[in-house]
C-alpha cells in the first residue's frame, strides 16, 4: 500500500498510550509465523550442543550494559537522571519516544542526553490506538510524518533507532500482523535513507516462533534490522540460572535445560541464521511484587538477580548489549520513585515518564549492584565457567591487570570457599561485595549474593576437584548483619553464625561438641528419639540456646538415613530456608557433625531459645476436651490468625511435612494478637512456587488431628475459602485417611506393642 500524504501532525493524532480492549484483534502469532518457526525447529536448527553452558574465551563489549531512562515535567529530573548515570559510570541509555513527545519533556531530556555525549538507543513507540490502526492510510501517514520529524531532528546523533515494542503482547502493543509489517516497512525505508542503525522488532521474553517467523518474513522482504532486539526476561523462572519450568513444566525443565544462557545462545543462532549478526536485550527486570510472592527481602533479591543476570548475559557471549528496564520506577527501578504507583500500561512496552517527587527518589541496592557490575565486568575477556552446577556458579573474567571470579550460589544455598579454592589463594585475594564494597574480612562462604574475588592477572587459579565437605548447605543471606563461618578440625565440621571473627571463635570454642554442657534435669526439654536441652548463650549468659542431638534411631531408619544429610544439618537447612522465606522459626546459631559418623547420632543443632506461651497441640487438645478457651485464647481468636499464618507459609512454597500441633509454638502479643513460630524443621520441603493443594492438605491433616470435626470445618473451611476451594469430600479424604493411620498406630504401632508387653 502506498503512503498517502496529508498534513495531520503526530500531536493531533496522539492518544493516551494505555491498552484498550479489542475483542477481535488478531494475534501476532499468525499461521505464517507458526509455519516458518516450526519448519526451522523441525530441521534441527534449534539444536545447539551444551547450549545451557556459556562458551569460554570471548570478549565482553565495553559498552555491554545499559539502562532505560525517562524524565518528567520537572527539568530537575533531567539533571538527577544524568547525575545518577554518571554515578553508575554508564553511557548507554534507551529512551522511549512517542508522538506526543515532540517538543515536550522527553524531547527536552533527549537533547540533554545528546549534549552530554550519551549513546542513545531511541525507541520509537506508537500509541495503542495508532498501532492498532496501522492498516489504515491515515495512521500510516501520521507514522511516516512522525518518523520524518524525529529523523530530521535527532537521526544523525543517536546510536540507533528501535522499532517495535513488545509486539508479541497484543494487549500492550496493539499491533495487528499486517499493521506491524506496514509500520516496519515505513520505518525501514526512512531510517535506511538516513543511514541510521535500525534495531527491532522488540519481541518480549523467550518465544522463538516469533523471532524465527518475523526474521524470515523480514529477510524475504529485504528489510532485516541491523540489531535484533528481544527483551530477554528470566523473571518468571524466578532465578537467572534456573531451567525454565514454563517450557513443558517442571519435570521436563532439567531435561530441556532452557536457562538464560541457552535462551541467549539460541536467539543469537536464530538471528545469525537469518542474516543479522547482532542481538541484544534492550529491557529486562525483576518486579518487586513478583519477588515478594515468595521472599520478604524484595530489594535485596532484586539486586542479587540483577548481578547474576548481567554476569550470565555477559558470559553467554551471545548478546552485544543487555539493558535493565527503567532506571527510576516504584516497582522495578534501580531507583525508587517513592510514588507507590504504576501506570496502566506496562513499562516494558512504554517507559513514558518518571512519576513521584524528586525529593523522595532513593537508589536501591540494585543501583549500586549495577554500578559494581559496570566497573568490574564489561571490557574483560571471559575465560569460562569454572563451576556451573549443583547450585554454585563461578565465572572467570580477565583483563591486562586483574582476574575476577564472580561467585554465587542459587537461592538459599551456601558454599564454603575453602571447599573449592586453595587456602593460600583465598588468603591472597581481594574481595568485593555485590554492591562494589571492598571487604576487609575474608568471607568464608559464597551465597546467593554474588561475590567478586580478584587476583593479579598473571596468577593461575585452579579449583579443587575433590569432594567438598559442606555440600548441600542452606543459609539465610539476607538476615541480620551476621556472617556464616565454617568450622573444621580433625574430628568435627560445622557452620556458625556470628557478627565477626571474634564472636565466631567464642562460639566455636563454647559450643564445640567436646565442650557442650550435658543435659541436666533442669535443662532438658525433651528426651525421646532426640535429646533437646537448654544451655547458656556464651555471648550473653542471661540468654539461652537450645541444643538438639539425636540419641536413638531405629534400625530401618539408620539404614535409610545413611543416604541423607545428618539430622543437625537438615534442621539447620530447614530453619534457614523458612527464615529466608519470611516464616518465623528460632534463629539458628550453629550445627556440628562428626566426620565419617556411621551411627548418625554424633551431630548437634543449636538455635536460639524463643520463649512462648503454648503450642497448637495444647490449645487444640483443650478444645477437643470441650473447653472454649485456653490461657484466655478462644477459637474465634486463634483460627483466623493461624489461618493467615499457614496461608502465608504455603504461599511461600513451604511444605512442612511434620506440621503437628506440637511443632507450632504460640506467643500471646498485645491487643489479642498471636505470634507463631515453627520448631522441628528437618523434614520441611520447599517449592519455588506456592505449595500445591494436596501438600497443603497434608500439612493441615497433622495440624487438625487433635480437633473434633466441627472445629476442623471451621478452621479448614476458613483456610480453603481463601483459596476459593470447598471443603468437600475430596478435600476431606486426606483427613479421614490420616485419622485412620493415627488410629492404627495407636493400636498396632511400636508404642502400642510396648504398652502390651508392660501389661504382661
Amino acid at each position: 500500500m502506498d503512503i498517502i500524504h496529508k498534513t495531520t501532525s503526530p500531536q493531533e493524532y496522539a492518544q493516551p498510550s494505555g491498552p484498550k480492549t479489542q475483542s477481535r484483534q488478531p494475534s501476532m502469532l499468525t499461521w505464517e509465523i507458526i509455519r516458518k518457526g516450526l519448519a526451522y525447529i523441525l530441521k534441527g536448527k534449534m539444536m545447539l550442543p551444551d547450549s545451557h553452558l556459556p562458551p569460554a574465551a570471548h570478549d565482553v563489549p565495553v559498552n555491554f550494559a545499559g539502562v532505560g531512562v525517562a524524565t518528567s515535567s520537572n527539568p530537575e529530573v533531567d539533571d538527577y537522571v544524568i547525575a545518577r548515570l554518571d554515578e553508575l559510570g554508564l553511557r548507554q541509555v534507551r529512551l522511549d519516544f512517542t508522538y506526543s513527545d515532540i517538543g515536550h519533556d522527553a524531547a527536552r531530556f533527549l537533547e540533554r542526553l545528546l549534549e552530554r555525549g550519551f549513546s542513545v538507543m531511541l525507541h520509537l513507540v506508537q500509541p495503542f490506538d495508532a498501532a492498532i490502526n496501522m492498516e489504515s492510510a491515515a495512521a500510516q501517514q501520521t507514522w511516516h510524518h512522525f518518523l520524518q520529524q524525529v529523523l530530521a531532528q535527532y537521526g544523525n546523533r543517536v546510536e540507533m533507532i528501535e522499532i517495535g515494542s513488545t509486539i508479541n503482547r497484543k494487549r500492550w502493543a496493539g499491533y495487528t500482523p499486517q499493521g506491524f509489517l506496514k509500520t516496519w516497512e515505513i520505518a525501514y525505508r526512512e531510517i535506511k535513507q538516513h543511514g541510521i542503525k535500525l534495531a527491532g522488532p522488540n519481541i518480549s521474553d523467550f518465544e522463538p516462533l516469533y523471532n524465527i517467523g518475523l526474521l524470515e518474513i523480514l529477510q524475504e522482504r529485504d528489510q532485516l534490522p541491523d540489531v535484533h532486539t528481544n527483551n530477554l526476561f528470566s523473571e518468571r523462572s524466578t532465578e537467572p540460572e534456573r531451567f525454565d519450568h514454563r517450557i513443558l513444566k517442571y519435570r521436563q525443565a532439567t531435561a530441556l535445560k532452557f536457562n538464560l544462557v541457552k535462551k541467549a545462545r539460541l536467539l543469537h543462532k536464530i538471528t545469525a541464521d537469518h542474516g543479522v549478526q547482532e542481538v541484544m536485550s534492550p529491557s529486562a527486570f525483576w518486579t518487586l511484587p513478583r519477588i515478594l510472592r515468595l521472599l520478604p527481602d524484595g530489594e535485596q533479591k532484586q539486586a542479587d538477580y540483577l548481578a547474576r543476570y548481567m554476569i550470565l548475559c555477559a558470559a553467554s557471549g551471545a548478546l552485544s548489549q543487555a539493558f535493565w528496564g527503567p532506571l527510576i520506577c516504584y516497582r522495578e527501578g534501580l531507583i525508587d520513585d517513592g510514588s507507590e504507583s504504576y501506570p496502566e500500561l506496562e513499562r516494558i512496552t512504554h517507559y513514558a515518564s518518571v512519576t513521584g517527587d524528586i525529593r523522595q527518589f532513593r537508589p536501591r541496592p540494585s543501583f549500586y549492584t549495577m554500578q559494581a557490575f559496570i566497573r568490574l565486568i564489561p571490557g574483560r575477556h571471559y575465560l569460562g565457567a569454572l563451576r556451573s552446577s549443583h547450585g554454585l556458579e563461578i565465572h572467570a573474567f580477565k583483563d591486562q591487570n586483574t582476574m575476577v571470579h564472580a561467585v554465587w550460589t542459587t537461592n538459599g544455598k551456601g558454599a564454603v570457599l575453602a571447599d573449592h579454592y586453595q587456602l593460600n589463594e583465598l588468603q591472597q585475594a581481594q574481595y568485593t561485595s555485590r554492591e562494589g564494597k571492598e571487604l576487609s574480612a575474608r568471607p568464608g562462604l559464597a551465597s546467593e549474593s554474588p561475590l567478586y574475588i580478584t587476583w593479579p592477572s598473571g596468577r593461575n587459579i585452579t579449583l579443587k576437584t575433590e569432594k567438598g565437605l559442606f555440600a548441600n548447605l542452606s543459609i539465610q543471606r539476607h538476615g541480620e548483619e551476621k556472617h556464616h563461618h565454617a568450622y573444621q578440625d580433625h574430628e568435627w565440621r560445622g557452620i556458625l553464625v556470628a557478627s565477626n571473627d571474634e564472636e565466631a571463635a567464642l562460639l566455636s570454642n563454647a559450643l564445640h561438641p567436646s565442650r557442650l554442657p550435658k543435659p541436666s534435669k533442669d535443662a532438658i526439654l525433651r528426651k525421646a528419639r532426640n535429646a533437646i536441652w537448654m544451655i547458656d548463650d556464651p555471648r550473653d549468659p542471661g540468654r539461652k540456646l537450645v541444643v538438639k542431638q539425636p540419641v536413638k534411631m531405629h534400625v530401618h531408619k539408620k539404614l535409610f538415613d545413611q543416604f541423607k544429610l545428618s539430622k543437625a544439618k537438615r534442621s539447620w537447612n530447614g530453619t534457614n530456608e523458612l527464615l529466608r522465606r519470611g516464616v518465623d522459626a528460632a534463629a539458628p546459631v550453629a550445627y556440628f557433625e562428626m566426620h565419617g559418623d556411621r551411627s548418625l547420632l554424633q551431630n548437634y543443632y543449636i538455635c536460639e531459645f524463643v520463649p512462648t506461651d503454648f503450642s497448637i497441640r495444647d490449645i487444640f487438645a483443650a478444645f477437643n476436651n470441650g473447653e472454649t478457651a485456653y490461657l484466655g485464647v478462644t477459637a474465634e481468636q486463634i483460627y483466623p490468625q493461624l489461618t493467615r499464618y499457614l496461608l502465608n507459609m504455603h504461599a511461600k512454597g513451604v511444605f512442612f511435612r511434620d506440621l503437628s500441633g506440637g511443632n507450632i509454638l504460640v506467643t500471646k502479643l498485645e491487643n489479642g494478637q498471636l505470634g507463631f513460630s515453627l520448631i522441628d524443621t528437618n523434614r520441611a520441603h520447599f517449592f519455588n512456587h506456592g505449595t500445591p493443594l494436596p501438600k497443603r492438605l497434608s500439612d493441615l491433616t497433622r495440624v487438625c488431628v487433635k480437633l473434633p470435626w466441627h472445629s476442623r470445618n471451621q478452621l479448614v473451611g476458613m483456610y480453603l475459602k481463601e483459596l476459593n476451594q470447598p471443603f468437600g469430600w475430596r478435600q476431606r479424604l486426606p483427613f479421614h485417611l490420616y485419622d485412620f493411620k493415627v488410629g492404627m498406630k495407636k493400636r498396632i504401632g511400636r508404642k502400642a506393642i510396648k504398652r502390651l508387653f508392660k501389661k504382661k
